[in-house]
Order: C-alpha cells, then structure tokens, then sequence
C-alpha cells in the first residue's frame, strides 16, 4: 500500500491509525532517509497505543521503553549500530519476541536480525511534489498486519 502526505500531521495521523491497530507483538520495521519522518511516524504509532510520554528517537541508547500506553512501546534506532552483537547485548530478542510492540528505526541496518512476520513502513520523500510532501509504503510480511488494508 502506497499513502501520499503533504505534511507532518497526515504523517502523525497515519501512525496513529497504525498504532490502534497495533496487536501485542506487532514489529515495525522503519526505513527512510534522515529527516523522512521516521520518529514523527513513530509519535503517532505511540499515540494510537496511547502512550502518553513524550516520544524521542533514541538515537544514543538504541532502545527507549514507553510502558503508560495500552500495549508496553519499545523504539529503537539502530542508525549508530555497526555489528549486530552491538543490538543483541541489550537483549533484542527478549524485546521483539515479547508482548510489547516493536518500533525499529533503520531497520535495513538489521536486516538478518529482523523476523520473518513485520510490518515495513518505507518514507520517501516526495521533493518533485514539495519540501513536507512523503511517499509512505506499507508492506506486510506475515498475515498478522493484514490490519493496514483498513488505513
């Protein structure tokens, strides 16, 4: 599935319907260039959970914890991971095999890492159509995220 947005609160909207959605288990998988609108996709993924602390891209720790929503938000960006010993040392596996919901920023940095059931959301900026403007792609693998048909 293909979604245009022309800015950042159609970005925030996609997330949250994403983030009602969102089943116990569930992994995102985030790719796009810096400044696509990863984090702003994740902030409205949180509050369709209904987190209600406030979301920031764990650029230095890999991995933020968020517990006050519905579901327990785990983010991580793993822009800064250069060898996937790196991720397993602060426990991956125990994160996304757990109940809580998953949110990996660079997501390709990983790629063997990631399991076979994911959802992928890729944001491509849209330049030849305005600075604010995104392509977000929606794939599933896996029949858990058949939910994204409903966005």
């Amino acid at each position: 599935m293909e979604l245009i947005v022309n800015n950042v609160e159609e970005t925030l909207e996609i997330g949250r319907k994403i983030g009602e959605k969102a089943n116990s288990g569930d992994i995102f998988c985030l790719i796009g260039d810096l400044g696509t609108g990863k984090t702003h996709i994740t902030k409205g993924i949180a509050k369709g959970l209904n987190v209600s602390d406030n979301i920031t891209s764990p650029t230095f720790n890999i991995v933020n914890e968020y517990d006050s929503g519905r579901l327990k938000l785990y983010h991580f960006d793993v822009y800064r991971v250069n060898d996937p010993d790196e991720i397993y040392a602060i426990g991956f596996d125990e994160y996304i095999f757990s109940d809580g919901v998953s949110i990996i920023e660079w997501a390709n940095y990983i790629e063997e890492l990631i399991p076979e059931e994911y959802l992928l959301i890729k944001i491509e900026k849209q330049l030849h159509l305005g600075d604010n403007v995104r392509k977000i792609i929606l794939e599933s693998f896996g029949k858990r995220y058949n939910y994204i048909k409903e966005i």
